[in-house]
């Protein structure tokens, strides 16, 4: 038999789904920060375990593994990259400080710039400079380029970012650095814009350029090692690493556009939430995420979510490259919950792995959303993680009682409720700013909810939406994971071309798009669909929307640039409830998007069985303001076509389903839970 692994690191666990056949596994292994290859290794022996193996043996049976990781975000919060120098065309060099004038938040005039990624002593205008059709303006002045990189090379610099005008038109000059930075800063990593982001505008260019340089270096170690460790136990297949837009490639490609891998553990479970909802016939709905650290929100419609390029901002640095459209918070199970000047306030720090809450009995003292939730009885104490961890009730009690409840002069049990009050309303306000942010109303929709923590929340989060039904999939614990499996290999191809849509040049634009086919493909190495895109806006906008191109035999004419233009007119007006057909759009970037379809995992079947012998007993658990006993079933054993009426709670091996009262939840033929609202 051979297996096929997705892994995704999260802040708090790292999930695991060991597919073989049509059977699927899922387990967890707490996150190791110091070294994420050192939990995704002990996970895989846990995984052997399973299967009578081991951790050789199972590798060694193991034709693919897939992994998203977190380590691209973790550099940037931690502020732990590579020592960066920067090179831009002269006069150009505070373009990444300026940032467009943007600010977080327009309405605090004190709030501080971004910690630098690259500080401005290690930034040097060169002499230099084409115009933007690629001409040579002022030649490349080479020695200007000598002196700076050996500054650099005093200053430590082991990562250098390369960022002129116009080199997405014509890379002669960025070439020209890459091969006397090989004489002058010999094994430095080198990231040329043309190749990162080979496309205007100049601000969005440099600040994906300087990400790419500040987290590259720890990721290609990163993979490099976890490649290394895997090889050595005896793994012969191919390793794929999860990208922010949603597909994977092999760790080599993803290694020279790091940055690509920003955010790419959330793209997983939308990938996962938009397979399974689908085969359960939902198409538009809400994906929301809920591990220990993060809660993650996508809007999805028509049963794609929307991949957004542009205008993309994580850790306060804007990356322009292609991305799922998630939106995050720091709302998660580890989320720490403080009296501040007399106010209760939850998250967005977390206690993470390491130590965790207080509950996991590993030197936490501060407590969080998992120790409110053992408080209020959602959790069982003994059967949580599989039953391989026991929760120590006490603990979170005191901790509760210390931090919280005396300073606020309230119960342990009321500063258990409103600390999960106030985590569900922070994840709600999430949901509307997403919904409301693309002008949709969110209570037609499904709620799709996973992760871990998801289950336990999303029936009080969708009653505080005013949404009907609620969507929880079987394997919703470890849904990045099998989201992994689930994803398609895809490469993004972008090249700037800036013209008013009437004067275009079709026979550019086409050679143009033909370039990108080739690039696309040979990056690929395997038989692809092609999607053509135009990056489209109005005169003075900012952000620019992708629009398919409308083709015929995979070349625009001028009937298809116009139809292309009438879609880019809708498109506008749905997302934003306007459009300006009177004013004549900008095409500012080509875009060919390649998508190669491996073999899928199916979905396991639910075995049948009565609800009376799933019923494992009760707990008291916090509904109508106070502990009541409620009944509780293994999830493990409930067959199709089964109906619990709330309340309750459905223990799964690593998460709670929890029917709120006036809630009835059913089991479909995966095994997948919806919740229906508002029935007496």
């Amino acid at each position: 038999m051979r297996y096929r692994i997705g892994i995704d690191v999260g802040g708090t666990f790292t999930d695991l789904v060991l597919a073989a056949g049509a059977r699927l596994w899922l387990d967890k292994h707490p996150t190791t920060p110091t070294d994420q290859s050192e939990g995704v290794l002990a996970g895989l022996a846990r995984l052997a375990r399973h299967e009578g193996l081991s951790t050789e043996a199972l590798l060694a049976r193991t034709a693919l593994v897939v992994h998203g990781t977190t380590t691209a975000d973790n550099t940037m919060i931690e502020m732990s990259g590579a020592t960066v120098g920067l090179l831009t065309s002269e006069g150009h060099r505070d373009e990444i400080e300026i940032r467009r004038g943007y600010k977080e938040d327009i309405w605090n005039p004190a709030l501080p710039p971004p910690p630098p990624i690259c500080p401005r002593r290690r930034r040097y205008g060169i002499p230099e400079r084409l115009d933007f059709e690629g001409r040579v303006v002022v030649p490349l002045d080479e020695q200007a380029v000598r002196r700076a990189l050996r500054r650099m090379k005093l200053q430590g610099v082991d990562s250098l970012a390369v960022v002129f005008l116009f080199s997405f038109v014509d890379p002669v000059h960025e070439r020209r650095v890459r091969e006397i930075a090989a004489e002058e800063l010999p094994g430095v990593m080198l990231s040329l814009s043309h190749e990162v982001m080979p496309s205007a505008p100049e601000f969005e260019r440099t600040s994906t350029t300087l990400v790419n340089a500040y987290v590259g270096p720890r990721i290609e170690r990163y993979l490099a090692t976890l490649e290394q460790r895997l090889r050595a136990a005896g793994f012969a297949g191919e390793l794929l690493v999860m990208q922010s837009n949603g597909g994977v490639m092999p760790g080599g490609y993803v290694a020279q556009k790091a940055v690509a891998v920003m955010g790419s553990g959330p793209a997983g479970g939308v990938n996962g939430a938009a397979a399974v909802a689908s085969a359960a016939g939902i198409r538009d709905f809400i994906s929301v995420d809920m591990g220990g650290t993060s809660y993650d929100v996508c809007l999805v419609r028509g049963g794609t979510p929307q991949v957004k390029a542009g205008w993309n901002w994580h850790h306060r640095y804007l990356i322009g490259l292609p991305m799922v459209d998630v939106q995050s918070v720091g709302a998660g199970g580890g989320s720490i919950a403080r009296v501040v000047s007399g106010t209760l306030k939850v998250g967005p720090e977390s206690a993470g792995a390491v130590p965790g809450p207080v509950c996991y009995g590993r030197g936490g003292t501060e407590p969080t959303v998992t120790d409110a939730n053992l408080v209020l009885g959602y959790l069982s104490p003994e059967r949580f993680w599989d039953g391989q961890m026991r929760l120590d009730v006490e603990r979170a009690h005191a901790a509760l009682r210390d931090r919280v409840a005396a300073p606020l002069g309230i119960s342990v049990l009321g500063a258990a409720a409103g600390i999960f009050r106030l985590v569900n309303a922070n994840m709600a306000n999430a949901v509307r700013k997403v919904s409301a942010g693309r002008g949709v109303d969110p209570r037609p929709l499904v709620l799709v909810a996973f992760g871990g923590n998801g289950p336990l929340h999303a029936g009080m989060q969708a009653a505080e939406l005013g949404i009907r039904r609620v969507f929880v999939p079987k394997l919703a614990p470890a849904f990045s994971a099998l989201g992994l499996l689930l994803s398609d290999h895809v490469v993004d191809e972008m090249r700037s071309y800036v013209s008013p849509v009437g004067r275009v040049d079709l026979a550019r634009v086409n050679a143009l798009l033909g370039e990108l086919e080739v690039a696309a493909r040979r990056a690929l190495g395997r038989p692809a669909r092609l999607e053509r895109l135009a990056a489209l806006c109005y005169p003075g906008q900012t952000f620019d929307l992708p629009v398919p191109l409308q083709t015929r035999n995979g070349t625009i004419t001028s009937r298809g640039l116009a139809e292309t233009i009438e879609r880019f007119h809708r498109t506008h007006e749905e997302l934003h409830t306007y459009a300006c057909r009177e004013e004549e759009p900008i095409l500012r970037a080509l875009r060919v998007k390649a998508v190669a379809t491996d073999e899928k995992p199916a979905l396991p079947r639910a075995k049948r069985g009565p609800a009376t012998k799933a019923r494992v007993g009760s707990r008291k658990a916090f509904f109508g303001g106070r502990l009541v006993p409620t009944p509780v079933y293994d999830g493990t054993k409930l067959g199709p076509g089964t109906t619990i009426d709330g309340p309750a709670l459905v223990d799964e091996p690593f998460t709670t389903v929890v029917v709120y009262p006036g809630q009835q939840a059913c089991v479909d033929r995966f095994g997948n839970y919806t919740v229906t609202l508002g029935r007496a």
